[in-house]
């Protein structure tokens, strides 16, 4: 009874009548809910389908706790149900959420949540217990869930939106959109905004759509709002729903709105004198409330002063007075002008606007005198000199002079000693040093400096350009020469080769051709476009027949001539005058080159011989001197025959000379035979006549062996680099090699052959 007095009280707004009618029926029991859902199944006449089935949609309350009984939200009702029939539950939630008893009523057993599944799609069978047979068709139904208002609205984080300054009112400045996971098709879900503050700048409707109330926002008073919003459900509902707040925020974007001023009316600077153009001078500083971007300022310059100064833009969009020429003290020691800034991009009318604004500034300049170095009158000097022959050295002049007050007079000088010119150095003027000549050097590039006349004075240069004029000096030059040539086959008449010429001079000018004296075989066209022909005037040449063929041509370019010698030769050609092969001609005589060579050939070879004659005389006079004081020790007693060089260490030299004292010498008694002479010069004596016995004994002998008896020391020795020349070492050993050749050479080689020929007389022989 209390539920339905419940029901009764919460009718009040009609469209929860419905739902709350329902709600109401469930919790009554199933014949009230049957009686506001479905009509009763007994009443045949209500049925509106053909089918033993009869119900509609079922509903249930979404986070209602279980109950014990379960709670009942409906009835399953079939005409041929019977009392061995029962019904069977099947899809989403049968048999643990949803279930149905014996009788046919649906029951709940689980608290439920709409927003995790709003619709369960299920299907009922009707089947004999005992049999399991499906009495009926299975026929599908929906439960569905139905949503309380158990969610609030929810807003993104950290929202924010923009707007320009001075936007005309009603201007959208941004959406703001809250979310609620209630059904949003009943008031549950639905969301209304509200503004908590700012609403007299701003205003917000259900759709959360911010706009603006005033059109007076300006950046430079304040650049950001921050608005709390509040978005709540059931927005029809006064004292009803559920709510949520967040903070907007809101900036204000800036446009050029106003214009730049000067901070201050004067601005004072000091300049030295030799400043250099683009030199920064000083800042003009400048106001300017917008913010950079929408900053452009301009700054115009009075009239005259613009060719000495510039004003360029900083980084912040300050002017930064610059130098555009020079500043010179002596001329003007100050400048005082005036300065205006403007600007022209400003997008509506400025808020900073009227007649105090610091619009115009003046500038004064105070220029500083330094000590300058001389000033050229021109920065570059170009002079022109034609080549040759020095006839007015004097080619030009240099001028500086000293802008200081002082003025100290100026000395000239050149620096590079290589250059062709020289300065005179009080005056500047410039002279020749050299004759010049274009073809070997057609300019010069030379610095001048000038000086102040003091000590230690400051200095400064001038370039000098010096370009030298052509003369017709050189004489023209014959050229394509060498294709000049006759064939064989060639005939009368036939153009033999094109010559041409040229000359190093800059215009060369137009050359003529002729010949100086007539030729019995050539002649000549000229053509008058620095070209001529030669022509064959009769023909027949052949090189079988050496001759030289020398062409005088005459080359005049109108002032100078040369003649030159055009050699030409006589070839085998074939088709097309192609040239197989050419003769050369003879000479007649020998050259003077030719000569000259010859001759210096000749005098080197007298050099050279007159040279080994002296290096001979000299080493046979130093032979003779080493060999004269030693004849005393050339001469050794041998017993027997010795082994070559190296017995003169087993015998004693000076018992010969003991010998002449004691003994006397027989010549004619053998090698060993000595005879001691009974005084010095006896000795003396046959010792002469058994060296001279011993020499002509070994010129006749030409089979005997000589005895080893002379030892020239001076030739050889144990520390000669010859080694050992002893005539019986070298015929100790025996030669495989065969000289019977030698006999076959001629008469020259006669004597050679016999020496070393094999005849019956020869063999071998041992002591």
């Amino acid at each position: 009874m209390m539920k339905h007095t419940a029901c009764r009280q919460m009718t009040e707004p009609v469209f929860w009548a419905g739902v709350l009618v329902v709600f109401c029926a469930l919790s009554a029991g199933a014949d009230v809910y049957q009686a506001l859902k479905m009509p009763s199944m007994s009443t045949r006449v209500l049925q509106r389908h053909k089918r033993e089935w009869r119900w509609d949609k079922l509903y249930v309350t979404e986070e209602n706790p279980p109950k014990n009984p379960p709670e009942k939200i409906g009835k399953l009702h079939n005409t041929r149900f019977n009392a061995s029939a029962r019904y069977i539950l099947s899809g989403e939630g049968a048999d643990s959420i949803f279930t149905v008893n014996d009788i046919g009523d649906i029951l709940v057993n689980a608290k439920l949540d709409r927003e995790k599944k709003s619709v369960y799609n299920l299907s009922a069978s009707l089947i004999n217990s005992t049999t399991k047979i499906h009495l009926d068709k299975d026929v599908t139904f929906t439960i569905v869930v139905l949503d309380i208002n158990d969610n609030s609205p929810v807003f993104p984080p950290d929202i924010s939106g923009s707007i320009s300054e001075s936007s005309h009112e009603g201007s959208l400045v941004m959406t703001v959109t809250a979310t609620d996971a209630d059904d949003p098709s009943i008031q549950n879900g639905m969301i209304g905004y509200k503004l908590l503050n700012g609403t007299d700048l701003f205003s917000i409707n259900n759709e959360g759509k911010i706009t603006t109330m005033t059109s007076s926002l300006d950046r430079e008073k304040q650049s950001q709002y921050l608005i709390s919003i509040q978005a709540k459900d059931m927005p029809d509902v006064s004292n009803s729903g559920n709510s949520a707040t967040t903070v907007v925020t809101i900036n204000i974007d800036d446009v050029n709105d106003n214009i730049p001023t000067f901070k201050k009316g004067e601005y004072h600077f000091n300049v030295r004198e030799d400043s250099i153009p683009g030199y920064e001078i000083g800042k003009l500083e400048v106001e300017d409330k917008d913010e950079i971007q929408n900053k452009d300022p301009s700054f115009i310059i009075q009239q005259k002063f613009d060719e000495f100064f510039f004003i360029k833009l900083s980084n912040v969009k300050d002017g930064i007075l610059s130098l555009n020429g020079t500043l010179d003290y002596e001329t003007e020691k100050m400048h005082k002008f005036a300065v205006n800034v403007v600007e022209r991009t400003v997008s509506k009318s400025p808020d900073n606007q009227g007649p105090n604004l610091q619009t115009r500034a003046q500038v004064l300049i105070n220029v500083i005198d330094v000590d300058e170095p001389p000033v050229f009158s021109q920065s570059q000097y170009n002079i022109s000199v034609h080549e040759g022959p020095i006839t007015n050295t004097f080619i030009g002049a240099v001028s500086a002079k000293d802008p200081d007050k002082n003025s100290y007079k100026i000395r000239y000088s050149i620096e590079d000693s290589n250059c062709p010119v020289a300065v005179d150095a009080v005056q500047g003027r410039l002279f020749l040093k050299k004759e010049l000549d274009r073809e070997d050097k057609s300019s010069y590039t030379f610095q001048v400096t000038a000086q102040e006349d003091v000590p230690n004075g400051l200095k400064s240069s001038a370039k000098v350009n010096l370009k030298v004029l052509d003369i017709n000096d050189n004489l023209p030059e014959l050229t394509n020469g060498s294709s000049v040539y006759v064939c064989e086959s060639d005939g009368p008449g036939t153009v033999i080769g094109t010559v041409g010429a040229t000359d190093k001079d800059e215009n060369s000018g137009r050359f003529h051709f002729t010949l100086p004296k007539p030729s019995l075989n050539f002649s000549l066209y000229d053509y008058g476009n620095n070209t001529a022909d030669i022509k064959l005037k009769q023909g027949g040449l052949s090189t079988k027949h050496s001759v030289e063929h020398v062409l005088e041509i005459e080359i005049t370019d109108g002032e100078l001539k040369r003649i030159e010698h055009l050699q030409i030769k006589v070839c085998t050609c074939q088709t097309g005058r192609r040239v197989e092969y050419c003769k050369a001609f003879a000479q007649s005589g020998m050259s003077f080159s030719a000569l000259l060579a010859i001759l210096l050939c000749i005098v080197t070879i007298l050099v050279i011989v007159i040279l080994i004659v002296l290096r001979k005389r000299y080493q046979k006079d130093v032979l003779v001197a080493k060999s004269s004081g030693e004849i005393h020790e050339q001469l050794v007693r041998y017993d027997e025959e010795g082994g070559g060089e190296m017995d003169t260490n087993g015998y004693d030299v000076s018992l010969l000379s003991s010998a002449c004292h004691d003994s006397s010498f027989r010549p004619g008694t053998g090698p060993s035979m000595y005879v001691v002479a009974k005084t010095p010069s006896a000795c003396k004596g046959d010792m002469a006549i058994m060296i001279e016995e011993k020499k002509d004994e070994a010129d006749h002998d030409r089979d005997g062996i000589p005895y080893d008896t002379l030892r020239i020391y001076g030739y050889e020795g144990p520390e000669s680099l010859a080694g050992s020349l002893s005539s019986l070492e070298s015929s100790s050993f025996g030669s495989n090699l065969d000289y019977d050749f030698l006999h076959e050479w001629g008469p020259r080689f006669r004597t050679l052959a016999q020496l070393y020929g094999v005849d019956g007389s020869d063999s071998d022989r041992s002591d």
